[in-house]
């Protein structure tokens, strides 16, 4: 899983002014590496003026699709993100991660579920992923999405939303809200938010009338978003969210004072993709990830934020302290799982698995 294969551009095409819909061409010898389920991402990696930079980007392609496709909105001061947008063209190759991440749930061909969504800009993505996929798969269900954008030209995938809305007439629901374009219920003008998500609950939907929601995009409108709904009664484990690591705000860490006398150091192994290995460090002053990288060892990463799940591992022996996590379930913690990349170790000896995969 932590390994990194070159995959060659099929197509590029501009989804609006700054987002691009990446299409990858995947080699036979590669389709089971790279089989996904919906709402996964991957993890492209390139060298940008000399250095090794990493992002993590949604799978906007549905499952059935026999397809892999990624988008890629240009942010601001964003290196990958920028870069891309402006040179990528087909024939490209880039290093690519196989499909990593949680955000789904599994699906059944005789459920009939009524599923939620919330989407803010490029957010879309896996969220497209889990519509078209899931419409598909269970010919009973129904899905409700609430898209925020600032104005119709910057709607993502906004052509490939119409012919699902034109091939689901009765099953999917699709809101539009736009910050910046008047539209003609006052209901859907504005930024999603957690008193907007409130007030559609009051006029336009229940929501105990929904089984499942998805929520992506920038850190407030999610947690606004998800605690609207448990407050209306959906309980906490049924609503799934997806944060992006250009919408998390930068954290420092304040390192815990280590007592006098008390060993500094910490011996940690790192078992990946079968092999042990084994290094030593210091107690609070960085994270295991970076400890590991700076050990020469090719540790699994993406957004070093603790956001996409890439640097995900199990502890089987020892303590760290996890700074933030945005990426893992509470059970995911409870059986022992942390990122590796706001882990820092507070036991003398730690032994970290990346290849336990539940």
């Amino acid at each position: 899983m932590s390994k990194f294969y070159p995959l060659t551009v099929a197509k590029v095409k501009h989804e609006t002014r700054d987002a691009i819909a990446v299409t990858f061409d995947v080699p036979e010898q590669l389709k089971e590496a790279f089989a996904y389920q919906q709402g996964q991402h991957l993890t492209l990696r390139a060298m940008i003026d000399g250095e090794d930079v990493r992002r993590s980007y949604s799978i906007c392609s549905g499952v059935q699709d026999d397809l892999l496709r990624v988008a890629i909105k240009r942010t601001p001061g964003g290196q990958f993100s920028t870069w891309a947008n402006a040179t990528l063209k087909p024939g490209a190759t880039l290093e690519v991660m196989p499909p990593m991440g949680h955000f789904n749930v599994p699906l059944d061909s005789q459920s009939a579920r009524h599923y939620l969504a919330f989407a803010a800009g490029s957010g879309i993505t896996p969220i497209l992923s889990i519509i078209k996929t899931t419409l598909l798969a269970e010919p009973k269900s129904t899905f409700t999405l609430f898209y925020g954008n600032r104005a119709s030209s910057s709607v993502i995938f906004r052509d490939e939303l119409t012919d699902l809305k034109d091939a689901y007439l009765q099953r999917l629901n699709l809101v539009y809200v736009m910050s910046r374009e008047q539209q003609d219920i006052e209901l859907f003008n504005g930024r999603i938010t957690k008193e907007k998500c409130q007030q559609f609950l009051k006029h336009w939907i229940r929501a105990e009338d929904f089984d499942v929601a998805f929520i992506c995009g920038p850190e407030d409108m999610m947690h606004g978003v998800s605690a609207a709904l448990q407050e209306a009664g959906m309980p906490k484990e049924r609503i799934r969210i997806e944060l992006f690591a250009s919408s998390i705000p930068k954290h420092e860490r304040k390192p815990r004072p280590v007592e006098a006398g008390a060993n500094h150091q910490t011996e940690v192994t790192v078992i990946m993709d079968g092999s042990h290995v084994s290094f030593t460090m210091d107690k609070e002053k960085e994270s295991i990830l970076d400890a590991g990288l700076r050990a020469g060892i090719d540790m699994r990463y993406s957004c070093k934020g603790g956001v996409c799940s890439t640097c995900r591992c199990k502890v089987l022996e020892g303590e760290v302290e996890m700074d933030v996590n945005y990426a893992l379930e509470d059970y995911e913690v409870r059986r022992g799982f942390v990122l590796s990349c706001q882990s820092f170790p507070i036991a003398d000896k730690v032994v970290v698995d990346f290849d336990v995969a539940e």
